[in-house]
């Protein structure tokens, strides 16, 4: 069993066994998280919604990211990554949620925010863990990374 195998099994295990839902806002990964936590039979249990808030009126509009947060840190920032995550929490009205948001490249990069540069957020009631990453690779690696480690991050939090 490769790494994704059992990160996605493990997380799978305990949202069953402790019978929480989880909702993803995802951007840069477009639906990639919301793939891996529908991966196995049985995730209708927990998993809940996933929306891929690509465009930031979705962000602003559905999940209550404010315009202003946007303008002033950057799409790409820990704030909206957390912003992203309790928004789709509120929405769906889970126990859990991801927000993710970074550039996945080649462009769309700036001095600050080089391609590879994304934040994970995972929420809960009462708790938010976020990161800040610099993956490397192509777009698609730097997709597969970000999901992989954002279903990371919300086991440590689980």
């Amino acid at each position: 069993m490769c790494l994704m195998e059992q990160i996605i099994a493990q997380v799978h295990r305990i949202l069953i066994k402790s019978k929480k839902t989880v909702a993803v806002a995802e951007s840069c990964t477009g639906g990639l998280v919301s793939s891996l936590l529908t991966e196995l039979s049985g995730s209708s249990a927990y998993f809940i919604l996933g929306v891929v808030a690509y465009n930031n009126k979705v962000k602003t509009k559905l999940l209550k990211v404010p315009a202003s947060l946007i303008a002033n840190k950057g799409v790409v920032s820990k704030e909206v990554a957390i912003k992203l995550a309790q928004g789709a929490r509120k929405l769906a009205k889970t126990d859990f949620s991801i927000g993710i948001t970074g550039i996945a490249g080649p462009s769309g990069s700036s001095p600050f925010k080089p391609v590879g540069t994304v934040f994970i957020a995972a929420a809960s009631k009462h708790k938010i863990l976020c990161k800040k990453f610099h993956f490397t690779g192509n777009r698609s690696a730097i997709r597969k990374k970000a999901a992989l480690q954002s279903l990371v991050i919300l086991k440590n939090l689980l």
